[in-house]
């Protein structure tokens, strides 16, 4: 039988040896409960650091936070887009221009045009010039202004021509010479009237003229829209 080793003889020294390390060093761990020097250093266990109890209360509270607001991110709706508004002009619309076109279009008469429209704008809205007519009197580029009259294809009409009216003569005011100009009153006529007024005084109204000889009911007709009283 063979002698035990010199270290077999002291397990108690041994064990001692391994407290006394372990008391110094926490830390350390053997892989087997027979680990001594022969089978090389103590391997070191990984440890956390002990935290105090405040530092485990604020991190559990901010792990907690987090979790609720994650879920209620999560939960919550997707945003709605806004409604894209409209468009609002705020410029204010053109003014409208009445213009009267005359001759050769396809329908005379007024048409509203927008301001600054050109005579061109005109004619079309009157449906176009008819074939053949004659346009070299017409800028047609130019602007139009409110209440004009273009004619196409015809001599415009002279100025102050269309819807004069000649004034009415005062019966009470009126010479001879101006009666005379009348229609159906001669010169004859005429002093006559004023012979009458001399006498009789003022005419009260148009139909005294029945009393002046020579004036009858077609020619007082005639004179009741040219004289007056």
């Amino acid at each position: 039988m063979l002698p035990r080793s010199h270290q077999d003889d002291r397990p108690s020294e041994r064990l001692a040896a391994l407290a006394e390390k372990v008391r110094a060093d926490p830390t350390l761990v053997f892989a087997r409960s027979e680990d001594s020097d022969e089978h090389g250093p103590p391997r070191r266990r990984f440890t956390l650091p002990r935290l105090p109890r405040r530092g485990l209360l604020a991190l559990g509270v901010a792990v907690a936070c987090t979790v609720i607001g994650l879920g209620s991110w999560w939960q919550s709706p997707a945003a709605e887009q806004a409604p894209a508004l409209a468009l609002v002009s705020t410029s204010a619309p053109a003014p409208e221009l009445v213009v009267n076109v005359i001759g050769e279009v396809a329908t005379p008469g007024l048409v509203t045009v927008t301001s600054g429209a050109r005579v061109a704008d005109a004619l079309r809205l009157a449906g176009g010039v008819k074939p053949g007519a004659n346009l070299h009197d017409l800028n047609l580029a130019r602007k139009l202004t409110d209440g004009e009259q273009i004619a196409v294809g015809i001599p415009p009409p002279a100025a102050g021509v269309l819807n004069t009216v000649p004034p009415k003569l005062n019966l009470n005011a009126a010479t001879a010479a101006e009666l005379d100009t009348l229609p159906g009153v001669g010169p004859v006529t005429a002093q006559r009237i004023v012979d009458h007024r001399s006498r009789k005084g003022p005419f009260a109204s148009v139909d005294e003229l029945r009393n002046v000889e020579g004036i009858g009911g077609s020619k007082l007709a005639k004179l009741t829209e040219l004289v007056h009283t």
